[in-house]
Formats: C-alpha cells, structure tokens, sequence
C-alpha cells in the first residue's frame, strides 16, 4: 500500500480513513503480525526459514526442508473457519479462533498419512478499529493465539495477510465487535512409503474414533439457526444464551501431530493405520463411504460411536423438524473429530489407545468394516438410539 504522488501522507491517512482504511493501523498490525510469524520460525526441526527481510514485515524470506526422507511430495491445503467466526466474536473467544484455522487445515493433510509444517493465514476484516480499540485488541489476541498454537504443536507461521474490506465483510450480528473471515493454506509432506490411501482396506478391519468435544468448523448455520429458533433473531446479545454460545465457540481439537507419530514421522515405530477420515459435516456418508468404501464394494457398521456434544444435542432439539438423527449426520460431526480404521490387533489398539492418552486424545473402537452387496453404512446413533443407514 503506497501514497499517490504528490499528495501529503497526512492527507492520504486522512482520505483512506475516511474510506474505511487505516493505513498506519493496517501497518502497525500487519508488523505486529509479521513479529508473531518471525517468532515461529525456529518452531519446526523440520523447517529453516531463511529471513532476507533485515526486520521489515514485507521483506522476503523463503524456506528449505531438512531431516525429511530423501524423497517426499510436497502439498497445500487450504481452507478456512467459516461461519465458525459469528460465534467466536459473540463470546470473546478470539484468543483461541486460530486453532480452528489449524484443525481444517493441518487436518486435511494429515489424514492422508502427510506432516503439516507450514500455515499461511489470511485475516479479512471489515475494520481493524483503531489501535487500542476493542475491536483491535481481540484481532491481536486472535494472532497471538495463533502464535501460541504454533509454538504448542512445532509449526511455522512463515506469512499472512490482513485487509481491511469494509462492506464486503459483515455478520449476522449487526453490532458485532468483529466483522472477519480467516482462512488459510497449510504446506506439507507426504513420504511415498506410507502415504495412507485406503487402498489396504478390507473386511473385519475396526474402526476407531477420536472425541470431539465440539462442533468443529462445520454446520454453523445450523447451530446458528437453532439459536435462532431458541434466542430469537437476536440470539448474541441474549444474556441467557451466553452458555451456549460458548460451548458452540469452543475451539477445535488438534490430531494431526498424534496422526503423524503413529505415521512414524517423530520416529518411534509407526502403527499401520490404513484409513483416516477428517470428520466435519457429512463426513461419514461423503469421505468415508461415498469416496472410500462403497467404490471398493466396502460397508461400515458404526455401533458405537462417541456421544454427541451436549451443545449439539440441544441444537438438534432446538431445531426440531428437519434436524433428526440422519440430519445431524450429516450436518454435524456427532462427538468424533477423526475416524481411523486398523486391523482388529489388540497390539495395535492397545498401543494406539496409549499413544492416544499421551496427546490427550480419546480414542475408541467404535464400529466395523463389512462386506456386502449393496455398499452401505449403519449407524447406532448417539442422538436418540435410531438405527440410520447412508445412502
């Protein structure tokens, strides 16, 4: 962002203001920003960021990969948080908005049997306020979150971007604190040696799945449309709908370095794991049957799955009509964040239940794959006990 030529600065600030752009904000932020990202780049043994920029968050840098196997493929992953955002301003619970953005990310590269290193963000908001402001200060804890979840879990925040959008960023709440969409692209690594693909699936195989304690990033407009249906039109500013609303903005669970160590990428013995669905709305029916087992002639009986959250359980109520058991399914994630199918060994399952419990991750086997003519998969719902079949 540059003055025009023969203008004063002052009166650019000035006019852009007045446009709806803090320039001098935008780049107090933005190096603010940059401070947060150069602070991640030693997080990762895996990753040497090489910073050209001599301390100016728009110089360059570039990056190069060490301790890897001699051959890997590279790969990008983007997505975003959604509707997700609404939620997250309504409560206050910017600080830990980042780690939604890692979990679609990250998520989407691990379940291949891949490593996530690298996240590349983009912030867009509808003002960025005025430094010191509310609405500023929760945008900067947002980023410093972020830090922090990169810290935790040994990854690079190599770059971002922020604009300032105006009227091309808004909300359902008209006096929202703030108005943003996040997304992101997260870069990684698949070694061609243990890539997993589902191509080892086969009948009497379990399956096993991982607690979700939320929503995720998917199915917001649902959940927001049963608070709605509970709060009224004006839900976010309903005192007694506090509760929920921070059980709706509750962040993500992060799998993805519990997924990679049974990959066997932080060097410990790797537990054969022949499927991973990333578990977001629809998944059961779309990533693992639809594009996983009913194209190998596979069927899946998930008997016993994890309880949904209460807070979806009362969304699912709330909604009434239109959100039975099959709906929610297909919607929401039901109580698990990931499924992995392994080989019904009760080695690998007592070992994978102890890796598990280390990251801090619930782990059991909920259900199983079967052969059968017409390829199907049942499900012993958790929302009211029905017996529900995809497709």
């Amino acid at each position: 962002m540059g003055s025009g030529a023969g203008i004063p600065s002052d009166s650019v600030d000035s006019i852009s203001t007045q446009d709806g752009v803090n320039l001098k904000e935008g780049d107090s932020f933005s190096a603010f920003a940059g401070e947060i990202c150069r602070q991640s780049y030693n997080n990762s043994p895996f990753v040497k960021v090489h910073d050209f920029s001599k301390g100016h968050f728009r110089g360059p840098r570039g990056f190069t990969l060490r301790k890897l196997p001699r051959r890997v493929y590279f790969d990008l992953a983007p997505d975003g948080i959604g509707t997700k955002t609404i939620v997250i301003d309504a409560t206050f619970a910017h600080p830990g908005g980042g780690r939604n953005l890692v979990a679609m990310c990250f998520e989407d590269i691990s379940r291949w049997g891949g490593m996530a290193l690298v996240l590349v963000n983009v912030l867009d908001v509808n003002t960025l306020g005025e430094t010191g402001s509310l609405a500023n200060n929760c945008y900067r804890t947002m980023l410093a979150g972020l830090g922090q979840t990169a810290e935790d879990f040994a990854f690079v925040l190599y770059k971002g971007e922020t604009a300032e959008l105006g009227a091309c960023v808004g909300s359902e709440n008209p006096g929202a604190v703030c108005k943003f969409n996040w997304t992101g692209v997260a870069f990684g690594v698949y070694d061609p040696e243990r890539m997993i693909t589902g191509n080892d699936l086969r009948a009497g195989q379990v399956l096993v799945a991982l607690r979700e304690y939320g929503l995720r990033s998917n199915g917001y407009s649902s959940a927001r449309a049963a608070l709605r249906a509970k709060f009224g039109p004006e839900w976010y500013s309903d005192p007694t709908a506090k509760n929920a609303i921070q059980a709706l903005a509750r962040p993500a669970t992060l799998y993805h370095r519990f997924l990679e160590d049974l990959n066997g990428w932080y060097h410990r013995d790797r537990i054969p794991v022949q499927l991973i669905v990333h578990v977001t709305g629809g998944a059961i029916r779309s990533k693992l049957g639809e594009d996983i087992l009913f194209p190998r002639g596979l069927s899946a009986n998930l008997n016993d799955l994890w309880e949904p959250p209460e807070i979806m359980r009362q969304c699912a109520q709330w909604r009434g009509r239109g959100m039975e058991d099959k709906a929610c399914y297909e919607t929401w994630n039901g109580g698990q964040g990931e499924l992995l199918v392994v080989d019904d060994d009760d080695k690998v399952l007592e070992e994978l239940s102890l890796r598990a419990k280390a990251y801090g991750i619930e782990a059991k086997v909920c259900g199983r794959i079967t052969k059968s003519a017409n390829p199907h998969i049942k499900i012993t719902s958790k929302f009211t006990g029905k017996k529900i079949t995809f497709p």
